[in-house]
């Protein structure tokens, strides 16, 4: 059927919502049931219920589950091995600024920089204790490690988001099978988006970008009040004390990561292998030097998989969201309503203001690859556009999507990993988001 402008319906329900009660997973839940009672009333509550099932039967949605149960799995063990606490202690030993703490988490971000679930989860938990020590606000703490998350999983070839948007390259005849990794880096310098937050962040964290809207008062508040994080902050169950301090070694930390990173990239960059080396390595590494028992270790790995319940279940409905948009033809009718106004030059422009909104309003970014690039390849070739682009304004708007939609993956991931709350962790960012996003476009435009 076609839907027209009734698919643009449940994903603004889910945005204004949000702003309203400010909660996560009610507003999307709310916008899904109103999306299956758009697409086949008398079919309702059934095809919301199939739908539901259908996303949890899906290999994607199979195999997110395992890697952010398993990540908050090894999350916990380094935590309660006492790794993060013997890190952290030596981190501040050279940390001795409110400047450097935050520039030592931009770096760290650098660091991990294979996976964008990698970096979110263990920056923010590593960073978290550190950042305390100075009252640095638990928002400005997740904006660091969100801007070095998605974004710049985009601007470096290593990582899985190269690999994966390489495949759609060459699927849909951009480049020669076997050639999408020179594709892909045929598309960094046009990546404007990624860039600008990256940098953004740095300025921020080295105190050379001015305070803006409600980081601004996050910051005040925690530097007159101490009170580090907003009402209503994810609790990821990973602040327990851990089992032992004493005796706690730097080591415990980073060696199970360093195994976490190179795992990933040996075995094809496939984060759900590498983390289930990741945590096979630790449990035996712990084992091994005594730092905990047997018992305790199996105990750890099913409390730390418990902890990433309430953020799978915000990913597991925005993945139904998706759902919707996709039956209901929500970017097909976006981009072809665009399609009288679009021209050689204007096509990167108007492709990424359009998808950015696509993106930001259904928490996808994978997902509107997709669907978007089998449409706009075959646009750019009729326009005659700059192909590389059109294609970076693509995956840059996937990356706002990402990187600022309150109820994305990574920014759920970035809120639990950071104990905020991420509403506010949104809201806060979204002057600079919107800053990132006004610059990328007058950049794609002056191409």
């Amino acid at each position: 059927m076609d839907y027209g402008a009734l698919c643009l319906i449940p994903p603004l329900v889910v945005v204004v919502l949000a702003i309203f009660i400010r909660r996560a997973f009610e507003p999307i839940l709310i916008g899904c049931l109103l999306g299956f009672v758009l697409i086949k009333p008398n079919a309702f509550p059934g095809n919301f219920v199939d739908a539901l099932v259908a996303t949890l039967r899906d290999e994607t949605m199979a195999w997110i589950i395992l890697v952010c149960g398993l990540y908050g799995s090894l999350i916990h063990l380094i935590i309660q091995s006492g790794g993060v606490y013997a890190f952290g202690q030596y981190v501040l030993r050279y940390v001795k600024t409110r400047r450097s703490a935050l520039v030592v988490t931009w770096f760290l971000g650098l660091f991990i920089f294979v996976d964008d679930y990698m970096s979110a989860l263990a920056s923010g938990v590593t960073m978290r204790k550190i950042t305390d020590n100075y009252r640095i606000s638990r928002e400005m703490l997740a904006l660091q490690v969100n801007a070095m998350a998605a974004p710049l999983c985009v601007i470096v070839p290593m990582t899985t988001w190269s690999i994966y948007v390489s495949k759609l390259l060459e699927d849909n005849k951009v480049v020669a099978p076997g050639e999408g990794f020179q594709g892909f880096l045929n598309l960094i310098p046009y990546m404007f988006y990624a860039w600008i937050v990256v940098i953004i962040a740095l300025l921020l964290a080295l105190g050379k970008f001015p305070l803006l809207g409600k980081l601004k008062k996050a910051e005040k508040r925690a530097q007159e009040t101490g009170v580090l994080a907003p009402p209503k902050s994810i609790l990821s169950k990973t602040d327990e004390n851990p089992i032992q301090s004493k005796g706690a070694k730097p080591q415990y930390f980073f060696l199970p990561l360093l195994v976490l990173i190179a795992a990933t990239l040996i075995l094809d960059k496939d984060a759900l292998k590498g983390v289930m080396v990741g945590v096979a390595f630790t449990v035996f590494y712990y084992w091994w030097n005594g730092v905990m028992t047997f018992d305790a270790l199996s105990e750890g790995i099913f409390e730390g998989f418990q902890s990433m319940v309430f953020a799978l279940a915000i990913l597991t409905m925005s993945y139904v969201l998706k759902r919707v948009g996709d039956e209901m033809g929500l970017t097909p009718f976006v981009i072809d309503s665009m399609s009288g106004v679009l021209s050689k030059g204007m096509l990167p422009v108007v492709i990424f203001l359009v998808l950015a909104f696509i993106s930001y309003t259904t928490a996808s970014s994978w997902g509107v690859y997709a669907v978007a690039i089998p449409i706009v390849v075959p646009l750019a070739q009729e326009l005659d556009a700059n192909m590389w682009a059109t294609l970076a304004a693509v995956i840059s708007a996937g990356a706002f999507g990402a990187h600022a939609s309150f109820y994305s993956d990574v920014n759920v991931l970035t809120a639990t990993s950071t104990e905020c709350n991420n509403m506010e962790l949104s809201f806060a960012a979204l002057p600079y988001n919107l800053i990132a996003v006004g610059l990328s476009a007058l950049l794609f435009l002056a191409l």
